[in-house]
């Protein structure tokens, strides 16, 4: 039962966001106002740092959408805030596409965590009501545009355990999909999110989301 209104509630959600238009940014354009994002985020959206997201390959629409709530204050971070308050509309759409237009440089999953990973995933915690990652983000963690679910697979495996983290004690979540999430993560023990962090940040098919 619990399963069944975790999907009515990611429908419901997929539909009413997906009115936020994202009308497309000029990746060139973007490339000359990511210079102030390179000293976190890498100069081709590769971090260098698991402090900071990878922003390469993801989806332009999800990127654009997550600084406009950086700039609203829907999503709150003490860097990103201040650095989002001044964009325009366009310059969020430009850097948006150029970081969407930057291919992924994928890390390596610990072996030793791989099949619990990869389980949590796949399968979820039904014992926690935790459902499965691929229902949003897909069976190779690509996500979804349409609906602005992000790609996780390839992502910086320590920044993903402190989104998790984040997200299971409340401080992230101040938009719809954020409270989805932390439904998901307040059934994640710790190792538990490690396993599944460590297995995202190796998964890889060798391609990129469409736009």
């Amino acid at each position: 039962m619990l399963m069944k209104h975790w999907i009515a509630l990611v429908v419901l959600i997929s539909l009413s966001t997906a009115v936020m238009a994202f009308a497309g940014g000029n990746p060139r354009v973007g490339q000359q106002k990511a210079a102030v994002c390179a000293g976190c985020h890498g100069s081709d959206g590769n971090s260098p740092s698991g402090q900071f997201p990878s922003l390469a390959g993801q989806h332009a629409s999800y990127l654009y959408e997550q600084l406009r709530y950086f700039k609203s204050g829907q999503r709150k971070n003490p860097i990103m805030q201040p650095q989002a308050a001044n964009l325009s509309d366009q310059d969020m759409q430009d850097l948006a596409a150029y970081f969407a237009a930057q291919p992924l440089r994928v890390g390596a999953a610990d072996k030793a965590l791989v099949e619990q990973g990869e389980q949590l995933f796949r399968g979820g915690l039904s014992a926690k009501g935790v459902p499965a990652c691929t229902g949003c983000h897909g069976p190779a963690g690509l996500g979804n545009p349409p609906a602005k679910y992000p790609r996780i697979s390839g992502q910086k495996a320590a920044y993903l355990v402190q989104q998790l983290q984040d997200y299971r004690a409340g401080k992230r979540g101040g938009y719809p999909r954020g409270k989805v999430m932390q439904g998901v993560a307040a059934g994640l023990a710790d190792e538990e999110i490690e396993a599944l962090a460590s297995f995202l940040s190796g998964l890889h098919l060798g391609n990129r989301p469409a736009e």
